[in-house]
This record gives C-alpha cells, sequence and structure tokens, in this order.
C-alpha cells in the first residue's frame, strides 16, 4: 500500500501475541477505499491486503469484543497456514469463540431469559431510527455484542429478516458497534437487499448489488439520502 493509504488506515498498534502485531484500523476508509466486504476484523488469509504478520480490528464504537477477534484471528490463521480449507478452518474457530463469548457475563445474563423464553428482544433493541420506521419496515440499532453471543457470530453491520430467521418478520438490524457516519450505508445496503430478495431474488445476487449501491454512495455520500428515500419507497410498495 501507499504511504499516504497506510496512514489512514492505521489508528494504533494494541498489542503484540506470538509474532502477530494487532492494529485498531479505519474500517470506514477501509470499506470506501480498499475493500468493501471488510467488517469487523481480518488477517491475511481473508484480505491479501493485510500483512501477513498484522491482525486488523475496525475501530470500535462500542469496546470489549477484541480479545474474541484476535482469538479467532490467531486460530484461523494457524489452520489456514497449515494448508486447512476456510470452510473447516472456519467451523473449529467459530466453536472456541463460541464457547469463549459464553462465558461473559453479558451473554451469562442473557442464556437464561432464552431458555426461559422471556423477551430477549428488551435487551437486544437499543434504539428505533424513527425516520425509516413509519411504514412497515421498522430499524433498530441493536446491541451487537449480544446478537453475536445469543444469536449469530458473523453478524456484522446489519442484517434482515430474509437473511436472518432470528430477526423478526419485517425488521432491519443496525449493530450498535457501527460508527455513527457509516450507518446510513449499510441502512442502504440492508434495504436495497430486502427489496430484491422479497421479490424472489437470491441471496447472492441481492448482495452482490446490495454491495455495489452502497460503494457507490460511499463515493459519493451526496446522493446517499436520495437512494435511501427510493429504496424505502419500493419497500412500501412490495406485497409479502
Amino acid at each position: 500500500m501507499k504511504e499516504s493509504v497506510i496512514k489512514k488506515v492505521y489508528i494504533k498498534k494494541l498489542t503484540k501475541i506470538s509474532g502477530f502485531k494487532v492494529w485498531i484500523v479505519n474500517g470506514k476508509y477501509i470499506r470506501g477505499n480498499i475493500d468493501r466486504e471488510f467488517t469487523n476484523y481480518g488477517q491475511y488469509y481473508r484480505f491479501r491486503f493485510i500483512p501477513k504478520d498484522e491482525f486488523w480490528i475496525d475501530k470500535e464504537n462500542n469496546p470489549g469484543e477484541a480479545r474474541y477477534f484476535i482469538d479467532t484471528m490467531f486460530i484461523m490463521n494457524r489452520l489456514l497456514s497449515k494448508g486447512m480449507d476456510y470452510k473447516s478452518a472456519r467451523k473449529i474457530a467459530n466453536r472456541i469463540e463460541k464457547r469463549e463469548r459464553s462465558k461473559s457475563k453479558l451473554i451469562q445474563k442473557h442464556i437464561g431469559i432464552k431458555k426461559n423464553k422471556g423477551d430477549i428482544f428488551k435487551s437486544v433493541y437499543k434504539e428505533l431510527i424513527k425516520e425509516y420506521s413509519k411504514g412497515k419496515i421498522k430499524v433498530w440499532i441493536v446491541n451487537g455484542e449480544l446478537v453475536r453471543g445469543l444469536f449469530f457470530l458473523d453478524f456484522t453491520e446489519g442484517g434482515h429478516d430474509k437473511v436472518y430467521s432470528f430477526i423478526p418478520s419485517n425488521e432491519i438490524w443496525l449493530d450498535d458497534d457501527l460508527d455513527p457516519s457509516e450507518i446510513k450505508f449499510v441502512l442502504l445496503h440492508e434495504v436495497h437487499e430486502r427489496n430484491l430478495m422479497s421479490k424472489g431474488i437470491g441471496y447472492e445476487k441481492a448482495h452482490k448489488s446490495s454491495s455495489e449501491i452502497e460503494y457507490y454512495c460511499r463515493k459519493h455520500p451526496e446522493k446517499l439520502d436520495k437512494y435511501l428515500m427510493k429504496e424505502f419507497k419500493k419497500a412500501k410498495k412490495i406485497k409479502e
């Protein structure tokens, strides 16, 4: 990478573990200029632009999960470097990460609520975004760490009911770990993807289209509100 790009990517060195330098990085810049698929963290075997001896973690809006990300990257790196296929390595790393997350006070507290069929969503929901929740779709900022610990480890940035069965019907969830300046970009991605999937388009094709429109608006932020308005108008017309 060019020196000018490097200065924009790296925020601070967090720690060093077994020869790997762990960096807090500017995920927003990476998504807008290097790879739109970069999410909470990454290492060389997933993103080839990351140096082999480095682990990258996006700056957390709500700190507390870095230790899980580091452990997962370390396990993945070790397994993949030995030739294991990505799917198998991910399965092993996920199993270990789930076990470690289950030990946290946050998850211990809420596992009981979930098992007893209590209203777990009271804890998951943090804020209803009223501006975009005037129609049938409700847009929620949610506790991302809780969602990852209780429902799905790979929940990142956002999701909706057409992809995740644990999200109630007609809802879009946005991770509270998102930088506030990225919320609208991710929301555009999710509502566009949901609109396409509601019409019978498969996830892969819908996701690709949504990534493209999100990336375009990251490059042309002045068009973001216009695109959001169009997508929510489309959502109101879809019969499900």
